[in-house]
């Protein structure tokens, strides 16, 4: 059992959440209430830790708590190449972002890759058009304040579009849209394999910067459907696998390319 020995009334969330990782090893199992009681913080607190911890790997949640990962499980690699690039892109990307700003995050896994990087941002305002980032925003400790476009829901894309949602997004001005893409065309900018790219160029429109955060190897992929032309793009955050003569095309461009170093 948990006892107040030690208690640390305040730690920052990454030190909070490693001592988390190191308890819930040590002893098995523990609830909510122990570790709100450890911590001098709140159950609402601790969820939200619990959670982040559990979507990165390192515990499961259990009802009231959270267990230690199953040895089997722990063994495993579970961070392949292509997360450590999302991340890396994603930590890049998250450096434009200053406190009070008013962005846009839309649906996709390498966007999603940014908002465990934004708790320690202030005064955010995020609008987003998909549920599984309004969820994860609300799980961060220093919460922004949350806008959704509402409108038609897409089960292709798992997100909201139509024409509520461009209306939504026009009755609004943000200092920056982070996107992603299915393929870049060097020659003309942005594609995807959805048919419903309004929204996105509705989200373009009303953003003073778009940064489109793709993995180079999707870069030179010709899909059929044109998503943003390079005019509508102002950053390409990618990873460093790209080779100095796409960049430097796209460079030409009059987009600013940022090549994240992959750790």
């Amino acid at each position: 059992m948990l006892t107040n020995q030690n208690i640390m009334s305040k730690r920052n969330t990454q030190q909070r959440r490693h001592t988390i990782v190191s308890l819930v090893n040590e002893k098995g199992e523990v609830s909510v209430d122990q570790l709100a009681t450890f911590f001098a913080t709140s159950e609402v607190t601790i969820r939200k830790d619990l959670t982040a911890l559990e979507t990165n790997g390192l515990l499961l949640r259990r009802y009231g708590g959270a267990v230690a990962m199953p040895s089997e499980i722990v063994s495993v690699d579970v961070e392949d190449n292509v997360s450590v690039r999302k991340l890396a892109i994603a930590k890049a990307a998250a450096l434009r972002i200053r406190d009070h700003n008013r962005i846009i995050i839309d649906s996709g896994s390498t966007t999603a890759s940014l908002i465990s990087l934004l708790g320690s941002k202030q005064g955010l305002i995020v609008m987003t058009n998909s549920l599984n980032v309004a969820n994860a925003l609300n799980e961060l400790e220093n919460e922004p304040t949350l806008l959704m476009t509402g409108g038609t829901w897409d089960p292709h894309s798992e997100a909201f579009q139509g024409q509520v949602a461009e209306l939504v997004l026009r009755s609004y001005d943000f200092d920056q849209l982070f996107i992603g893409a299915d393929g870049i065309d060097i020659a003309r900018g942005t594609t995807t394999f959805n048919e419903l790219i309004g929204l996105s160029r509705v989200m373009a429109d009303v953003s003073r910067e778009v940064v489109v955060m793709v993995e180079s190897d999707k870069i030179g992929r010709k899909i059929p459907n044109m998503e943003l032309p390079w005019s509508n793009i102002s950053t390409l955050v990618t990873d460093d696998d790209l080779s100095a003569e796409a960049k430097e095309q796209i460079e030409h461009q009059g987009v600013q390319v940022i090549c994240a170093s992959i750790e």
